[in-house]
């Protein structure tokens, strides 16, 4: 006889990609059980867990992703499952941000979908919606049952969740309504999916897309790789600071000038990192062209990210110095004028463009890897060389029971 107070428990597993997407769900498992009650119903106990998952990463077909958690739902015996996934996927090369089957429990979210953006309340707001749309359905009368439970709530509880309506993937926000997401029931025969989450525009769907695949690159890690480059290229325009040909130079130099060559510094070095790491994805066989450019896009943009904080940070360094090392009275000589503040940032300016051309080009990294981690192509090899190891590992062991089982059925006939 069950117990008064008894509350029949409904789980979801959360399968994530290696990486941010194992980083948003760990911090998100602890809030969720909350906020699926607020949002869906409190009939039952909630559960969360999350499982890092090569094969959730590993691929950009939609398709693939549901079957792979589907069958990882199933082996796990949870009632629901979502995967997180880190990868932009798509339909017909359309983005798809997110997407539930209602008939298998299950649903995917793409983290680049939501841009170049803080991701974990976004994550949160998805993940209670895909569960809601597979929990109450998502024809036109289910959506108006959920947002009745929804309007029966303390709107006070969850200000996250204040101006989210039954039929929104996310809340409204600034970068929504530059780029809208748009809810789509597709066909019934189109592999069982129930809701789908997409981009309204093209344009701005790429968009998102490449910005969202910069963000899960986190330039920001790579930068401290920039540390021997950047001594490199500070010693180098230090040394020339102290002479008066540099001072000369950045006079004739007008700002249209100067600010050329600061970006043929910047693209020179993005350039140089590119070539001499070969990040730079090439035609393959197995490598679908459209993915491919996308994936080039965003370690182009990345680098090019990365390079810029690089370049405001030396020429930081180089304002300070500048102060420092060139006397006023020498410049005024040297220049035949008045001088004013302007003038050492103009020299500062040339000194971090031309140290970045002379001292940056050809200088190696502290930490390989770390720039390898940060592109979408190197970890999408090391994925798929972990998923054909684990698999034929899966293959050893099934090849090593069935002759275990051939020789119990040969002692047994003996």
């Amino acid at each position: 006889m069950i117990g008064a107070g008894y509350m029949e428990r409904i789980s979801i597993a959360l399968f994530t990609a290696p990486g941010i997407a194992g980083r948003v769900s760990a911090n998100l498992i602890d809030n969720l059980p909350g906020m699926l009650e607020y949002y869906i119903t409190d009939e039952y106990e909630w559960y969360v867990d999350y499982q890092e998952d090569i094969l959730t990463g590993g691929t950009n077909d939609s398709y693939k992703v549901i079957e792979a958690v589907s069958d990882k739902k199933d082996q796990g015996d949870w009632d629901y499952a979502i995967a997180l996934t880190d990868l932009p996927v798509f339909e017909d090369e359309k983005p798809v941000v997110a997407e539930a089957l209602r008939d298998k429990n299950v649903g995917f979210i793409s983290l680049p979908g939501f841009g170049f953006t803080k991701m974990e309340k976004r994550v949160q707001e998805a993940i209670l919606q895909l569960v809601n749309e597979i929990y109450y359905g998502t024809s036109d009368s289910s959506r108006e049952e959920a947002q009745e439970y929804i309007d029966s709530k303390d709107p006070q509880k969850y200000d996250a969740l204040r101006n989210k309506g039954s039929r929104e993937l996310i809340g409204g926000r600034l970068f929504e309504r530059f780029s809208p997401l748009i809810r789509e029931r597709p066909i019934e025969e189109d592999a069982g999916v129930a809701v789908r989450y997409t981009v309204k525009s093209r344009m701005s769907g790429m968009l998102r897309i490449i910005s969202g695949m910069v963000f899960a690159n986190e330039p920001w890690k790579m930068f401290p790789s920039f540390l021997k480059i950047l001594i490199i290229a500070f010693t180098t325009g230090s040394y020339a600071l102290v002479f008066p040909t540099l001072w000369k130079l950045s006079d004739e130099y007008s700002v249209i000038r100067l600010f050329l060559l600061m970006c043929a510094a910047i693209l020179a070095l993005v350039g140089w990192i590119i070539m001499a790491h070969q990040l730079w994805e090439k035609k393959d066989e197995n490598n679908n062209k459209f993915i491919r450019k996308m994936n080039n896009a965003s370690t182009f943009f990345t680098l090019l990210l990365t390079v810029m904080m690089y370049y405001v940070l030396l020429l930081i360094l180089f304002l300070a110095t500048t102060f420092m090392l060139v006397p006023p009275s020498g410049l005024e000589t040297q220049l035949s004028r008045d001088i004013a503040i302007f003038d050492f940032l103009i020299i500062a300016w040339t000194a971090a463009s031309i140290s970045t051309l002379i001292g940056g080009l050809g200088s190696a990294f502290e930490d390989e890897q770390v720039v390898l981690d940060s592109t979408y192509g190197y970890r999408q090899r090391q994925r798929h060389e972990k998923i054909k190891k684990q698999r034929e590992k899966e293959k050893e062991k099934e090849k090593a029971q069935r002759e275990e089982y051939e020789g119990e059925d040969e002692d047994e006939n003996n």
